[in-house]
């Protein structure tokens, strides 16, 4: 760990940096010596098997995790050594645990302006005409805004994400955090998220966004770099496509696996089978 005094502050120049990263589990080592960094504006998509630990590092990069080993830097901050309390603030996240949590008899604006000071519901701060105008802009940039006065409860499932997305960008975070975000959905709501991920991806005023999902074909247009999680190592990092090759993502998945890329989306098939139509 570093010598540097309590709530020390690195430049930030990274985004993240995590250097060394392992987490250990009663006895099971779920991420192993993990060097990764994100730059700013960059869009990240992270990819691995089952059980490979995408998950556990979303959250150790949104700083609800400390690592068993190594450093952990985010937004110039070093986690341990910083208030995560107040830093969390400028990280948004959106995860299937948090989605859990929203109570169904609230409205989406009402979700959404309670993400300013990261609470589950409205009532326990107050909000002035400016926070509910923002709550308001806030879901019409993930393109939910006929929504704001409909419950949670009675939202589809794809619905529900934008809600969250929205909810996440209510602090301006400088980084958005995003776990299986299209996890449950069906074609149209799946893509539907896409077309709102993308819109933020090719937004400059956007954040830096890491986006996790399992499936090549959901990665949205406009993401930048991917980072390939295999038995909680990091297989290959970097600009999209050096990473995405059929050689790597086979050696990924341990499945011989083809590649392509067409109208900026991306899509894999196992190599003894024809391609997806």
């Amino acid at each position: 760990m570093s010598d540097a005094p309590a709530g020390a502050q690195a430049p930030e120049t990274d985004v993240v940096r995590l250097t060394g990263v392992g987490v250990v589990r009663d006895g099971v080592s779920i991420l192993r010596q993990v060097d990764w960094r994100v730059g700013p504006g960059e869009r990240w998509v992270i990819l691995g098997p089952n059980g490979s630990g995408k998950s556990t590092l979303c959250q150790i990069v949104s700083m609800y995790l400390h690592p068993s080993t190594g450093d952990v830097h985010v937004l110039g901050a070093q986690l341990g050594r910083v208030d995560v309390r107040t830093h969390r603030l400028r990280i948004g996240l959106t995860s299937a645990a948090l989605a859990s949590m929203m109570q169904p008899s609230l409205t989406a604006e009402q979700l959404v302006v309670a993400g300013k000071h990261a609470a589950l519901a409205h009532w326990w701060h107050e909000y002035g005409d400016e926070d509910w105008a923002r709550a308001r802009d806030c879901l019409a940039r993930v393109d939910c805004a006929g929504h704001a006065s409909q419950t949670f409860g009675t939202l589809s499932s794809g619905e529900r994400q934008r809600v969250l997305m929205a909810r996440a960008l209510m602090t301006a975070p400088d980084l958005l955090v995003l776990d299986e975000p299209t996890a449950g959905l069906d074609l149209g709501g799946r893509e539907r998220l896409i077309r709102t991920l993308a819109t933020l991806a090719d937004d400059p005023a956007a954040p830096a966004l890491v986006l996790v999902t399992h499936h090549v074909d959901e990665i949205p247009p406009g993401f930048t770099h991917a980072c390939l999680l295999s038995e909680g190592q990091v297989h290959a990092a970097g600009p999209m496509e050096e990473v995405l090759t059929s050689e790597r993502l086979s050696g990924c998945f341990g499945l011989s696996l083809e590649v392509e890329r067409r109208a900026r989306r991306w899509r894999a098939w196992a190599s003894e089978a024809p391609p997806p139509l």
